[in-house]
């Protein structure tokens, strides 16, 4: 059986995200981490494979590099649509690397057009006249706009997206259009194409217009999307939904959660796990930049709480604090330097009996999996919408890992995280 949807992720979590709603709407998701060697088959019991690159934020040249690698391979296992998958608040600079890549795997495909929406009503995430808004708020009011790495300033995608384009035109496709059924998507796709227009943003504030989409994008060789337009994709790539998807191993061991990220999201999730009880450990880069070694005080401190409860090490942080951090080292310097502490930390809980691990961050996740040395995943449940809980084969071990979007969560989810779990 050969693979019929290929998706490319920018991160870790957004990869499972995409897994996700693949795996509710009956496909069977296999996640890898990294492009897979030349010649490696895909998972023989796979209706889609998800490749989680860390390229959101990496050099243009080399995310467009890995993404054509990944689109490459997935077309060598039969995938006849490719997927991807960006974040549902559209990070990203002037430089890319959404447009960049998006226009890369065009070419690649063949693709004279295609449409791009990171919509997810579910999460909150919807599109209208082009502009995208999280919850109630445009996205240039929301939180994003103090994002470290990819402020978002501007909630028109048309505008964010245009600045990114290297050869083409971005236009729209207004809610209008989509309301009125696939055929009128399709249309107004064809009537943009002969003016130019080679990615066009759709618009969607509820689940039956990515439906919709769904519908007419499915003979596309390519979509650029969140994870929301993965609920209505899997109805045109599997004749029959798998009623066993989800299915996980038993979970066993200890739990922990490494968080990175510094969403406002994320920040709500430590207070309240701190303010009901739970043991955290907190991360300050300066003290390791003073020449601390927190991975070892961490794991010290973890060691003989791990019997107890699940533990929390965290470097989430305000953003005024993020910025002093910033000042000292340099943005990229002080994400590293976090990520790497991180990374290092997570693998040590986990070779001291962390069986259950939730790592919060898109750039922390995608540090934490490759330090774990994790190459493949299976995905299960879901936790909370966007999130699911993962199973990685560790040599003879079993791991179960949940890769949390820093935006993604209500405020007690490390706490149900677990107990969805059996």
């Amino acid at each position: 059986m050969s693979v019929s949807l290929g998706c490319i992720a920018d991160d870790f979590t957004g990869a499972t995200d995409l897994a996700n709603n693949l795996v509710r709407a009956g496909m069977r998701v296999v996640q890898v981490i990294g492009v897979p060697e030349a010649g490696a088959p895909a998972p023989p019991d796979a209706d889609a494979v998800v490749v989680a690159l860390k390229s959101r934020t990496a050099p243009v040249e080399r995310a467009v590099s890995e993404s054509l690698a990944a689109a490459s391979w997935l077309r060598t296992q039969g995938a006849r649509q490719l997927y991807f998958k960006v974040c549902s608040t559209f990070d990203s600079t002037p430089q890319g690397n959404i447009g960049p890549v998006a226009e890369a795997l065009a070419a690649l495909t063949g693709a004279s057009i295609v449409p791009v929406t990171p919509a997810f009503p579910e999460n909150g995430r919807t599109v209208f006249m082009g502009h995208l808004f999280v919850g109630e708020q445009l996205l240039s009011d929301s939180p994003m706009r103090q994002h470290p790495l990819t402020p978002m300033t501007d909630a028109s995608l048309v505008r964010v997206l245009q600045a990114q384009l290297r050869r083409g035109r971005a236009g729209l496709v207004a809610r209008r259009h989509v309301a009125a059924g696939a055929e009128a998507v399709t249309a107004q796709l064809a009537s943009l194409r002969a003016e130019g227009v080679t990615m066009a943003v759709v618009d969607a504030v509820d689940d039956a217009d990515l439906h919709v989409l769904a519908e007419a994008a499915q003979a596309l060789p390519l979509v650029v999307a969140g994870s929301g337009l993965a609920i209505g994709l899997p109805r045109w790539h599997v004749a029959m939904p798998c009623q066993h998807a989800a299915a996980l191993p038993p979970a066993q061991g200890a739990s922990a959660v490494v968080a990175g990220s510094c969403s406002a999201a994320t920040q709500a999730q430590v207070a309240h796990f701190v303010a009901a009880g739970g043991e955290a450990f907190a991360i300050d880069p300066l003290l390791a930049l003073a020449g601390r070694d927190l991975v070892t005080e961490a794991l010290s401190w973890a060691g003989p709480r791990l019997s107890r409860r699940p533990v929390l090490v965290y470097a989430t942080a305000p953003a005024e604090s993020v910025r002093a951090v910033q000042a000292r080292l340099g943005a990229d310097a002080a994400g590293a330097l976090v990520e790497d502490i991180l990374a290092r930390a997570a693998r040590g809980l986990v070779e001291r009996g962390v069986a259950r691990l939730v790592v919060a961050g898109g750039e922390t996740s995608g540090a934490c999996v490759q330090a774990l040395g994790v190459t493949q995943l299976r995905i299960g449940p879901q936790i909370e919408p966007g999130v699911p809980w993962c199973h990685a084969v560790r040599g003879s071990d079993g791991l179960h890992l949940a890769l949390k979007s820093g935006n993604f969560g209500g405020v007690d989810f490390f706490s149900r995280a677990f107990q969805t779990l059996t």
